[in-house]
């Protein structure tokens, strides 16, 4: 089965308001089985629009990233991200499917 991910690009507005929705959402993302890949760090957009920060977050399968995303805790975590940030963020599924090479 495909894993799932989150991938999200954001905008923080209030970096110590940005903190209380960070301490927020490690327990549903962990209940979830949910694993950083991305978190922040350095980029270099090539194409489109960008934003200043890109997560992208690794479950163990599409349900578990869609069940977090609608989790009580983590839609919680979410009202508060929404006062100190603007982001832009899907779930998707993973591909499990043959490679370039293969």
């Amino acid at each position: 089965m495909p894993k799932g991910y989150w991938m999200a690009h954001v905008d923080v507005a209030d970096d110590e308001g940005y903190k209380e929705y960070v301490a927020m959402n490690a327990e549903p993302i962990a209940a979830h089985g949910g694993r950083f890949l991305v978190r922040g760090g350095q980029f270099t957009p090539i194409e489109g629009t960008k934003r200043s920060r890109n997560v992208i977050i690794e479950f163990p399968s599409y349900q578990a990233a869609l069940d977090c995303m609608n989790s009580d805790g983590y839609q919680a975590a979410l009202a508060v991200r929404r006062k100190y940030s603007t982001a832009d963020i899907i779930v998707i599924e993973g591909y499990d499917g043959p490679q370039p090479g293969e």
